[in-house]
């Protein structure tokens, strides 16, 4: 079983519900063989920016920030992380690219999730393979390609 926590610091009435956050974390979960435990934070764009500073050394908000838990040796724990979530991000980056605002959210969510389940995308095979990942994740969601352009669709 996934456990969610989620942390709403920022609320507008266009983001996900817990469910639907539970759903895309279940789906980015599915057939890893054990109970996790996993923090959504939903914060606005200045601590999203403060924490980007601080952790990536980078300026400016970001769409998601993975932290995952880096348990020692001969400890048992459920946390696999958490995620930081700015959601006036992730609306203007649906708009920009002219996205359904749900579906970029699912996006983001199983982007984060696999970033806790060690996935990256700093080269080029990586990316490759977590891009896979995603868009199998998302089609059985129903939801499109992420990284095709609309003028591509």
């Amino acid at each position: 079983m996934n456990y969610l926590e989620l942390q709403t610091i920022f609320v507008s009435p266009d983001q996900p519900n817990l469910q639907q956050l539970q759903r895309w974390v279940d789906s980015a979960l599915e057939g890893i063989g054990h109970d996790t435990e996993i923090v959504i934070r939903i914060v606005d764009e200045q601590e999203s920016q403060a924490l980007n500073e601080q952790y990536r050394h980078k300026q400016g908000p970001t769409n998601i920030l993975s932290f995952p838990v880096d348990v020692p040796d001969g400890i048992e724990l459920d946390l696999l992380g958490d995620l930081v979530i700015c959601a006036p991000v992730v609306a203007k980056e649906a708009l920009e690219q002219q996205k359904a605002l749900m579906d970029h959210w699912a996006h983001i969510v199983i982007h984060g999730v696999l970033h806790l389940l060690g996935y990256d995308h700093i080269d080029d095979s990586d990316a490759d393979e977590m891009e896979s990942k995603e868009i199998a994740l998302l089609k059985q969601l129903h939801i499109n390609n992420p990284y095709l352009l609309v003028n591509d669709e």
